[in-house]
């Protein structure tokens, strides 16, 4: 069941992700399904938007979310209660991982409990979210002509919120480089290794994947894998020296043996617009090398080499580029944990590490699509639990657009509209609309997209604005019956 199912009826759906919440006073415990329920029905709103006008409504959200007992983890807690018992059934899940920023404008008064986020930005407000999403990786292998598989989101696993501290002055003013006072500060890769400690591990006949970027090229991160019984595909950063043998035998550089790697095949993949970049299809290489150790770091109080090897394979992706080429070409050097003897093993650590996308899908719902970043509250603990919620909802919105393309030919009633959207829905557009497909085509028609052969599917935001003026239409139906019984 992915977070998306029953979205259109938001209420219902906030109770089955928030219902169970334990915050000391069942008022404040509904007060937390009606403020999902509500953005969920109108993401981005403000809460006085959400409160109709209805002062005592604004003025209880505000209170619910300065409670000293209402918590992100507390908040969250029955939803990832939810997510971790579907992970319990057998097959594939990717466990993706990663950080981002939110920043909010300064304010005339310094709001209490951020801390300096952004390159040299001293003045600036924020905290670093980490996250860790679940999402249920295909039990027979995706369709290699696509260019990357959808996959139901199952949801939110853990979520940290890590406020930096300046910088100590006994720090900076080290003539070691900082090294030893830093030794007793927090440190922001520890981040990584803690969203797996509060996973646990996978039950017997089942593997989770923990798929993530650069960021999580940590020696710890990956013992912590390890240990745990995780798989991983993560992207390497570290050109780190390789081991072999009981006896650590040094034998060469990551980088180098993956990249004298001849290729084994190709794939195509549809890159994502960036500034100055725009978006495009691009045929890749993967090539794969034999089974590897990755020598440990050295670690205060231990040399290089001391602690274990981490074990693994390395799959490498790469587009051919042109001497003449402005910019290098595209290149994933991947880190897996198992053995990787075939072109179709590879190409599914390639995949798996492909749909790391879904999280880059769900900072931008958070703060383009629900304004994470444009609240207004004052204090620390207020904005952190109104993201919270607004997590939850944000990868709802996202797993709209895999849901779209997940089954598209099933039939429309499995496309998780309510019988009465389905009926405005087919009226609106003056067709049968049979299929899954043809629902969110509609949708997205609703929400802007033109359809047309070279415009590509739906993304969540088009499916979003395409649910929001269709649940201004029902509203319109509703209310038009009821002004014809008085």
């Amino acid at each position: 069941m992915s977070i998306s199912t029953g979205f259109g009826e938001a209420q219902q759906w906030a109770q089955t992700h928030f219902g169970g919440v334990g915050l000391g006073d069942v008022r404040r415990s509904r007060r937390a399904v009606t403020l999902a329920a509500g953005w969920a029905r109108e993401p981005g709103a403000t809460i006085p938007r959400l409160s109709q006008g209805q002062s005592y409504a604004s003025k209880a959200a505000y209170q619910l979310l300065g409670h000293a007992q209402t918590t992100p983890d507390a908040l969250q807690a029955p939803h990832r209660q939810h997510v971790a018992q579907q992970l319990q059934a057998p097959g594939t899940f990717l466990l993706v991982e990663d950080t981002t920023e939110l920043s909010w404008p300064e304010a005339a008064e310094r709001r209490a409990g951020l801390g300096p986020v952004g390159p040299g930005k001293a003045t600036s407000q924020g905290v670093l979210l980490h996250s860790l999403v679940a999402a249920a990786w295909p039990e027979q292998d995706p369709d290699p002509a696509a260019k990357r598989p959808a996959l139901p989101l199952l949801g939110l696993l853990d979520q940290q919120f890590h406020v930096r501290q300046p910088v100590p002055e006994a720090e900076k003013a080290s003539s070691h480089g900082g090294s030893r006072p830093r030794q007793g500060r927090p440190r922001e890769s520890a981040l990584w290794a803690q969203s797996l400690r509060a996973v646990g591990s996978p039950p017997p006949g089942t593997r989770w994947v923990v798929v993530a970027d650069r960021g999580a090229d940590i020696y710890e991160h990956l013992q912590q894998c390890q240990a745990q019984g995780l798989g991983f595909v993560v992207r390497a950063a570290q050109n780190r020296a390789l081991v072999a043998g009981a006896n650590k035998l040094p034998a060469g550089r990551l980088f180098e043996l993956a990249r004298a790697q001849p290729s084994a095949g190709t794939f195509l993949f549809s890159l994502r617009g960036r500034p100055r970049q725009p978006a495009r299809d691009v045929v890749l290489q993967v090539s794969f090398s034999p089974a590897l150790g990755l020598r440990a770091p050295q670690r205060p109080g231990g040399a290089t080499g001391k602690g274990a090897p981490i074990p693994g394979s390395v799959v490498r992706v790469w587009e051919e580029g042109s001497p003449e080429a402005a910019r290098p070409g595209l290149e994933w050097l991947l880190l897996c944990d198992q053995p990787v003897t075939d072109l179709a093993q590879a190409m599914v650590c390639a995949r798996q590490y492909a749909s790391r996308w879904l999280i880059e899908d769900f900072h931008k719902a958070l703060k383009t699509g629900l304004g994470a970043e444009k609240l207004q509250l004052q204090t620390a603990a207020r904005l952190f639990a109104a993201v919270a919620l607004l997590s939850v909802v944000a990868l709802a919105l996202v797993d709209l657009r895999e849901k779209s393309r997940l089954e598209p030919n099933l039939p429309a009633e499995a496309s998780g509209l309510t019988g009465t959207e389905l009926r405005v829905l087919r009226h609106q557009r003056r067709r049968p609309l049979a299929t899954v497909r043809e629902v969110y085509l509609a949708l997205a028609a609703l929400g802007g997209h033109l359809g047309r052969k070279g415009d590509g599917p739906p993304g969540w935001q088009t499916l979003w604005l395409g649910r929001r003026s269709l649940r201004l239409l029902v509203e319109g139906v509703q209310m038009a019956a009821q002004l014809l019984q008085e």
